[in-house]
């Protein structure tokens, strides 16, 4: 039944200011029976979806956000949010993990084209070419920073523990930083590329969880790992957002809601199944339902509109957060619907909707969560200071 409900798309599709072209979704689509065939077995026995990863790299979505002039799709923020979507209502799992390559990628292409930036050109022929897999790492990489960066000669010495590290084991790079402290007592943060196949990087299997199981998010450990000065993307102080951070936030976080939209829309479809299947009497309950996740899809569309101004900064951070904030808050609720619509059948795994209930609870912990949301929209209501609300 999960597997049908998965394919489907019954609800409106909306992809921003601009309609996607179709190549990659088209290519989602055809991929989600194999991705949503496995995911029940990979759930129920934590195993990373690595053959689902297999798959993505054998039909070109790695490098789907890379530009076509460096040999990639050439995919826009919009329609790779689609391709992540419909990757979602197969395996949120796939989906998320997936998520955290493509944005790195959207992130540096968007760079790339827009802000004229060469340095991340080497990195996306990289994935082009190679497709190697871009790791995130957001629960420890956020404003704040994490790790230790000890000044030694030439470049500096590497010790971090990156929690939420999905995908790790399919993972080339992780794309992270760590927090030097200067002789005055200023912080900063270094960002650089960590080679996970370094004897120095090791992966910690620590991801035990609710939901999201399939994405493999163990800790990846860093002991000594000397990073030469030359391969530092960029530095900022500590605890305080930066301008490439405005980017990020921009970029990232549209991509990986998709992924929980995905979800929500597969949980109404099983829903409907089921409720079609036992007649039942008022339709209340579907019509509520469908109302949240419209209100998830609306929000979502307003996460996408900030992107396409194609202007990131405080005030896109802002109308981005607030539609992670409304796709989260919609979703989940639509979702707690659809287990009450279906009744007690959402009860059996074999359904599908009990994976679905736990993996959308995965949407409440990405930043900003919902206090620290409400701070920053508070603040750029009243015209007060940002730079440190995170």
């Amino acid at each position: 039944m999960s597997t049908i409900a998965a394919s489907k798309i019954s609800a409106p599709s909306f992809v921003g200011a601009t309609a996607s072209p179709a190549g990659i979704v088209e290519t989602a689509h055809r991929l989600a029976p194999k991705v949503a065939a496995r995911a029940a077995e990979i759930d129920q026995n934590d195993r990373f979806v690595s053959a689902n990863y297999t798959l993505l790299k054998e039909a070109g979505l790695v490098e789907a956000g890379v530009p076509r002039e460096l040999g990639g799709g050439g995919a826009e923020i919009a329609e790779l949010a689609e391709m992540l979507r419909v990757l979602a209502r197969a395996c949120g799992s796939t989906a998320l993990a997936f998520s955290m390559h493509t944005h790195q990628v959207a992130i540096a292409a968007w760079r790339w084209r827009h802000q004229k930036v060469a340095a991340v050109e080497p990195l996306l022929k990289r994935v082009a070419v190679e497709r190697i897999i871009l790791l995130s790492s957001g629960g420890s990489d956020w404003i704040g920073g994490s790790g230790k960066a000890e000044k030694d000669g030439d470049g500096y010495r590497i010790t971090a523990r990156k929690v939420f590290t999905s995908g790790a084991e399919a993972g080339d790079i992780l794309m992270t930083g760590a927090i030097h402290e200067g002789e005055d007592g200023s912080r900063s943060v270094i960002h650089f590329g960590a080679p996970m196949k370094s004897s120095a990087v090791r992966i910690e299997e620590t991801w035990r969880t609710l939901g999201m199981r399939g994405t493999a998010s163990n800790d990846v450990v860093i002991e000594d790992l000397f990073i030469p000065a030359a391969n530092v993307a960029f530095s900022r102080k500590a605890g305080e957002w930066h301008p490439v951070f405005e980017t990020i936030a921009t970029i990232a976080f549209p991509l990986i809601y998709a992924v929980y939209l995905g979800v929500a829309e597969s949980a109404r479809d099983i829903a409907i199944e089921v409720a079609r299947k036992k007649q039942a009497s008022d339709p209340s309950l579907a019509g509520r339902m469908d109302t949240e996740l419209r209100a998830a899809q609306l929000a979502h569309r307003w996460m996408l509109d900030a992107v396409a101004r194609n202007a990131p900064s405080a005030e896109t951070v802002n109308e981005v957060m607030i539609g992670r904030t409304l796709v989260a808050r919609h979703a989940i609720a639509a979702v707690d619907l659809a287990m009450e619509l279906a009744g007690g059948a959402s009860f059996y795994r074999a359904t599908g909707l009990e994976r679905r209930f736990r993996d959308i609870q995965g949407a409440r912990f990405h930043p900003l969560q919902a206090t620290p949301q409400a701070r920053y929209a508070g603040a750029m209501a009243l015209g007060l200071p940002t730079g440190s609300i995170f």
